[in-house]
């Protein structure tokens, strides 16, 4: 059977200028060489054999360990309200008390470490979670609703009854892992007007959906009009309203 030629390609070792009809060959070589010259010879910089050093050294030699070296992404991340940091779109929860806290970040695609930024303590690992999922410690979850939360459901209430139904069932839903979409909601009325994602909750609300992402979507398939031509604020009334209003003071005036 035929071996494809073995070529040495690193120019500075003892395989440099050799052929080889097979790896088998060339691994014979090296073994050789090894025994009769490298372990024999005088290390230029202790002056002792290399061999005897190693023997010295054996018994301290621990096994190589069975996983493979891992090699961890690093990075800090804000403990947001709902207790969590994000990672990868997917969510590690924190210990109490760190909400609004920096942590550092060590992750791999099998853990994730939240390490405390000043002492380098591991505060929390997680396995590795799918996109948009939670990954929180049972002691970590409160037992009551934290005071962070019961603030954002104050605002969501003052942004409009309906906005403020669909961000409390969110919550009697999901519990804090639903401080987020929660969140996100306030940030749609922010940037559609208040007036505007009232309906599209009061839509979810209807069929009995609890879910931002049913919001976001309902909003991008209804026309927006121009903002200067929209409400911006329940207070906002209908612009038939002023209209009727000038009218009437207008015929008032004239007779």
């Amino acid at each position: 059977m035929e071996h494809t030629p073995f070529h040495s390609i690193n120019h500075n070792t003892r395989l440099k200028g050799l052929r080889f009809e097979s790896l088998e060959e060339g691994q014979n070589y090296l073994d050789h060489w090894e025994t009769r010259w490298a372990d024999t010879r005088i290390h230029g910089t202790t002056k002792r054999q290399v061999a005897a050093m190693f023997a010295e050294e054996r018994p301290a030699l621990q096994p190589l360990p069975v996983e493979p070296f891992r090699y961890y992404q690093y990075g800090q991340r804000t403990v947001n309200l709902d207790g969590c940091v994000e990672v990868d779109a997917a969510y590690y929860g924190a210990p109490p008390g760190w909400i609004g806290r920096h942590v550092q970040m060590q992750w791999d695609g099998h853990q994730v470490r939240l390490l405390d930024p000043r002492t380098g303590q591991l505060l929390r690992e997680h396995l590795h979670q799918a996109r948009g999922r939670h990954r929180i410690k049972e002691e970590d979850r409160p037992r009551q609703t934290p005071l962070t939360t019961l603030q954002l459901l104050s605002r969501a209430d003052k942004a409009g009854a309906q906005i403020g139904a669909l961000c409390r069932g969110l919550h009697q839903k999901d519990g804090e892992t639903a401080v987020r979409r929660i969140l996100g909601v306030l940030s749609l009325a922010k940037k559609n007007g208040a007036a505007t994602v009232g309906d599209a909750c009061a839509a979810a609300l209807e069929v009995g959906i609890y879910d931002y992402h049913f919001v976001r979507r309902y909003l991008e398939r209804q026309p927006q009009l121009p903002l200067s031509l929209r409400q911006v604020d329940p207070l906002i009334r209908q612009l038939t309203l002023y209209r009727d209003l000038i009218e009437n003071k207008t015929k008032e005036n004239e007779a």
